[in-house]
């Protein structure tokens, strides 16, 4: 059957897809909209399979925070280049994702893909369609759901990174303040635990060995190797876990002090980055 314009242009606003594409699925489908529309569905996901490799170091970080503070949800949607980034149909399904994360309380990027979006169709069915319809690859690069006493946020001016800071034993007192001002200490200075409790065993071998190492190059005597190296654990521990971090508005104190000089026994349970790079 004839394809007519009217029906391409109906097709197009159906499903956001380009004209050509529109004709080539009304035409492979012999002018049936919804074997045309599963058309485009099936070519996006052959777009997400070609491009399942590519690099997605660009997209938006976005945050909500419930009504009562307590509650923090967090989550990045990545594409591979920056002006896809700021296209609208990318960032109202950035939008709708974390809508459908907080309406179904989401613990994971793997609940987010499964919820429902308004369109009856799931999450991943809508990346997957957007992948068609704008030809990258574009995915949940990150998700955090965080639940506690009070929950303070924080986006960089660039949206590209978030922080969500969780913290407990505030007595009431209003943390919002501090806790951006650690949100943006955790943005920039990145620390890899709360405290050096929770630093990996591999991170912690890792360290051990680069201090044996520059020990070594130095000319340090073999014996002497793991002492120094220890000492140099304890640098990194300094350096790169937040509690013991020092506070970059005044490095005269630690973020642990800071808690404490804020609100006597204010702790910090865990935190939350993400950041697209």
């Amino acid at each position: 059957m004839a394809i007519t314009a009217a029906d391409v242009n109906k097709l197009r606003q159906m499903t956001g897809a380009g004209m050509m594409d529109c004709k080539k699925a009304l035409t492979e489908a012999n002018g049936d909209f919804e074997a045309a529309i599963d058309i485009l569905r099936k070519a996006g996901q052959k777009v997400a399979a070609k491009r399942a490799d590519n690099a997605t170091n660009e997209g938006v970080v976005l945050i909500s925070i419930s009504e009562d503070g307590s509650n923090g949800k967090l989550l990045a949607l990545a594409c591979e280049t920056e002006p896809v980034s700021k296209v609208a149909d990318f960032n109202n399904l950035a939008s709708a994702l974390l809508e459908a994360a907080v309406s179904n309380n989401a613990a994971t990027k793997e609940d987010v893909l499964a919820a429902t979006l308004s369109d009856g169709r799931t999450a991943e069915e809508n990346i997957i369609e957007l992948t068609g319809k704008i030809g990258e690859k574009i995915t949940i690069a990150g998700y955090e759901n965080v639940t506690a006493e009070k929950v303070v946020s924080y986006i960089h001016s660039n949206n590209k990174i978030g922080v969500l800071v969780a913290f407990a034993n505030t007595s009431g007192a209003d943390v919002q303040e501090v806790g951006k001002d650690i949100a943006m200490q955790i943005t920039a200075m990145k620390p890899v635990a709360l405290d050096k409790d929770g630093v990996d065993a591999v991170t912690i071998e890792r360290e051990i060995e680069v201090g044996r190492e520059q020990a070594r190059a130095e000319g340090k005597p073999e014996a002497m190797l793991d002492k120094i190296a220890t000492g140099r654990l304890e640098k990194f521990y300094k350096e790169s876990t937040l509690l013991n971090q020092q506070f970059v508005k005044d490095s005269s104190i630690n973020i642990k002090q800071l808690l404490e000089q804020t609100q006597k026994g204010l702790t910090i349970t865990e935190f939350k980055r993400i950041a697209l790079a």
